[in-house]
Order: C-alpha cells, then structure tokens, then sequence
C-alpha cells in the first residue's frame, strides 16, 4: 500500500521526467490501484489514444506493469480475457536515484559500462541491438566486442537483468485457493493468499537462471550495422511515446533488458549498515561489516534477508584485508569486531563460522534516525521518554516512566499524548475491577506502524525539497538571463548564493533519501 505523501511525491517524479499525461495515468494508478484501460480512460477523463500512449511510455520506463485475467461473463456468456495495469511505486521512486546508481557503476566498472547503463536509465528498456548502436554512435567507434564484453560485466554484477514478461496471464484461482482464502478471512488471520499485483510481479519476473543471462543468440550479428529504431544519444521521452517505442513493445520475443534496482538498493542500504556501525561502533566494526556484506551477497537472493549466511572466520579475515584499513588488522582484531557487532557463531571442528544480524542493526539506525527528529521537533524530555519506551520494547506505566527520565508526572502525560496524536506512539487504556475502580495509560512504541509515519513524513519532506530545488533552478537561470550591463557586483553574489543554496538542498535531498531507503526497503 502506498503511503499518503507517496503518491504526490511519484506523481511529481513522472510529471517532470515524462509529463502531465503520463503523471494523471500515474496517480490515477496509484490512488484507485489496479485498473484496464477502459476504467483508466473513465477516470482520467483522457482520450484512448493518450492513456495508451501514456500507458506504453510508462511499462517501457518500468513505472507500470500490465497482466491478463479472466473474469467471468454475464450469465450465458463466456469468461472473457481482460488486461489491467498496476502502478510500481518502488520504480518510479527509485528515478531519484539515478546519480547515486550511476556513480556505483563508474566507481565499480568504468565508464565504459556506465554509458551502456546510462542508456537503459535513460531510455529504461533497450535490447542488446539498440545498447550497441547507442554506444557506438556516442563513441563514434563500432567496437561490438568491447560492447560485448561491457555488457558482461554489468550483468556479473547484476547491475542490468531481463525485462519482465509484457502482459503475464494470471490463471483463476483453483476452488482450494478459493477456500484457504476465504476461511482465513473469515478467522480473522492475515491470509498469506498473495495480492492479484504480487501474483502479476511473479508471473511476470524472468526464471531465476535466465535473469542475467544473455545467451549467444542474443548476441548481435550486425556487427556496428546502423540501426533506423535505435534511440538518438540524449533524446528524452516526454509525454508522447515515438514510434521506436512503439516497435520495441511490439516486438514481444526479443530480450529487453532494464537496470536492476533491487541490486542498487541493497548495496544502499548495506551502505547505511555500514555507516551506522561506524559512527556508533568504531572504524575497524564497519570494515568487519563491510566484508561480511560483501561475502554475502554472492549468496544474498532477496533485498530483505534479515541475517547473513554464516561466513568461515579465515574467509572474512581475507576480505577484511583487501579493504582500505583493513590490512593491518589481524585475527584477533577481527574476531573483537565480529563480537562487538553481535555476530551469532557456529563451531566446527575446521574452525568458527559468524553470522551478522543485518536486520537488528537496521532496526537500530532506524531508531537512532526517529530519536534524532524527536529531540529536534519535541525537544529533550520528549527523546528520553520515547529513547525509554523503544528499549522497554514493551507496554510502560505513566508513573514509571515519569520516574525513569526524571519529567514531572503533569509534563509527562502532555508529551506522552502530543507523541501519541502524531501517531510516535501506541497507547492502552487499563481498568481495573475492584472496591475502587481506576483507570490508567500503557504506553509503548509500535516499530511498524512508527516505521510508516515516519517514512510518509520523509516523502512528504522529498517532495518539499524537490520543488524547493527546481524554484531555485528557476531563480539562477534569471540570474544568467540578465543583460550584461546589469550583471554587477549585487546580481552576481545572488547567484553566488543560488548555487550554495541549490547545493545545500541537493546535498539534504540525498541525506533524506539515504533515511527513505532504511524504512522503505525493511
């Protein structure tokens, strides 16, 4: 489910990448959930020939996936087939990204595949032909080989995978399915029935072992012939889709590839991880860390794997030292960090095997980054009193947690219920039976439903940024439009402090998004 500020913030993401069409699509998507075409039209009040024009821009930019189903027909009629579309919020979001995704491949591989990657951001899905027909042309060289082998690399690292299936058939549920989920309903219990979208995502996703695999028949035989659909070098799709676009979807049996966010997210968030052992633990803890989350992700096959496998000590002991820092600590400065951050250990007779409790550290900065904002916004009482109930982790009397931080009782109860009105915590009204009959608070943090409100307020605090960013952008060009005669020593410090300014919010915008990424993605 979409957080509340989620949806204007992706609205104005599509609005300024692809247009106003595609954004009233978009956020007609997002809002109503999953819906055909004609539902689409009904509600945006769009032609046909705009929603589906819209709809194929926003499936190739991979801001939409379309699947088939079968709904039942009037009675006497046969069941008839039906395509309905689904907003990816994951996807759109993740079009902020694209710097800190860029910067990962040019520091990892080189500019050579990060111009192959900058087109498939750019253009979001391109077959292999078309990645080399825009690299030579930007390049000037017809080099398929060094292309070739470009592609390779970016695949070995899972920074690019194979589209998805354009329009998936979901089969109808059978009468068992039907069943299990409705007595689940009925009991009350959350039915673990996958939604109709995560039925879509699965049927849709490539097999696992086809996912970053490019056969030899995907290879081109045209060797640097020129391409007449291939995208133009910095041709920007906005509002209509062009005919190439058009070809491209039409051609359903050739391999298209995307960028794999799922691998950039983790590696972010494994960068968080890693920032936050630190700060709080020391240098040679996140180093530790650092090889550890290294080692995992050979094996890692999900963004949320809450633990690492467990990891030979000599096999971390190696990577530590190939790591900047790392090469003077020896074993027993690495098992000091393996117990500092907590590592479970499993013995063998070959030697000691660590285990790192990833979502226990998450957990961890994420309280920390929740208890920064209440001590800015509802001041020191506030943090000791929300610091005691996230460690508590359990329901707290008034009394005993006025006595614990040292608040007066009366300052105490306004805090507690100012926190919980903004939905920062979680309270129960007690009654007791008796001669004398009282009534008294419980208190206690809710990580879930805190993790929620925080992060929709985040989303809320991007969007601000963002339009902050593009009324500066605005503010400069002013500035450089200015006739040189008016350009003096006045005008030129404002424009001075446009760019400090616009560099100031950009720096927040990337320092918020890192926060996004700790709570969105666990």
């Amino acid at each position: 489910m979409v957080l509340p500020h989620g949806i204007p913030l992706a609205v104005h993401l599509i609005s300024t990448f692809y247009g106003d069409l595609c954004s009233k699509v978009c956020e007609c998507l997002l809002r109503r959930g999953t819906l055909t075409s004609a539902q689409i039209i009904r509600f945006t009040g769009l032609s046909k020939e705009h929603v589906f024009n819209c709809l194929r821009v926003l499936t190739h930019q991979n801001c939409v996936q379309a699947f088939t189903i079968q709904q039942e027909g009037a009675i006497g009629d046969a069941p008839r087939i039906f395509t309905h579309y689904m907003a990816i919020f994951d996807n759109i979001i993740n079009k902020l990204r694209a710097t800190k995704f860029m910067h990962i491949v040019s520091e990892e591989l080189g500019e050579d595949c990060l111009d192959i990657f900058q087109g498939l951001i750019q253009h979001g899905r391109l077959s292999l032909d078309q990645i080399i027909d825009r690299v030579n042309q930007k390049t000037g060289s017809s080099n398929v080989e060094a292309v070739h082998n470009s592609f390779r690399r970016l695949l070995s690292a899972r920074f690019i995978e194979r589209c998805p299936a354009p329009e998936p058939f979901l089969a109808p549920l059978t009468e068992e399915e039907t069943r299990a989920k409705k007595r689940g309903a009925k009991s009350g219990k959350i039915a673990e029935q996958q939604t109709i979208e995560q039925r879509a995502l699965a049927a849709a996703a490539p097999a696992e072992s086809m996912r970053f695999a490019m056969e030899i028949g995907d290879i081109s035989e045209r060797m640097g012939e020129e391409s007449t659909n291939s995208p133009t070098v910095g041709e920007k799709r906005k509002k209509d889709v062009s005919k190439s676009d058009e070809d491209v979807l039409d051609r359903r049996k050739e391999v298209l590839w995307r960028v794999n966010f799922e691998e950039f997210v983790l590696r972010l968030l494994h960068k968080a991880c890693i920032s936050y052992v630190k700060t709080r633990i020391n240098n040679e803890a996140s180093i530790v860390l650092s090889a550890i989350l290294d080692l995992s992700q050979q094996s890692e096959t999900r963004l949320k794997a809450e633990k690492s496998p467990y990891l030979s000590i000599n096999d971390i002991y190696d990577e530590v030292i190939k790591k900047d820092g790392g090469v003077g600590m020896d074993l027993e400065r690495v098992q000091t960090s393996l117990d500092q951050l907590g590592c479970q250990t499993l013995s063998t007779d070959i030697d000691e095997s660590y285990s790192v409790d990833i979502k226990s550290i998450i957990q961890m900065a994420q309280n920390e980054e929740v208890e920064s904002m209440i001590l800015k916004r509802y001041g020191k009482e506030a943090y000791r009193i929300f610091r005691l109930l996230s460690k508590a982790g359990r329901l707290v009397e008034t009394d005993k947690i006025s006595d614990s931080t040292f608040v007066e009782k009366k300052e105490t109860v306004q805090i507690l219920f100012k926190l919980w009105k903004d939905e920062y915590l979680h309270m129960e009204k007690i009654t007791t039976t008796g001669a004398r009959q009282s009534t008294f608070n419980l208190w206690k943090v809710d990580q879930q439903r805190l993790g929620g409100t925080f992060l929709d307020e985040m989303y809320h605090a991007l969007l601000n940024l963002r339009l902050r960013i593009i009324y500066e952008q605005e503010r400069g060009k002013e500035a450089i439009l200015l006739p040189n005669d008016k350009h003096d020593d006045k005008q030129q410090n404002k424009f001075m402090i446009y760019r400090v300014v616009r560099a100031t919010l950009e720096r927040s915008l990337m320092n918020l998004d890192e926060a996004v990424v700790l709570f969105h993605h666990f």
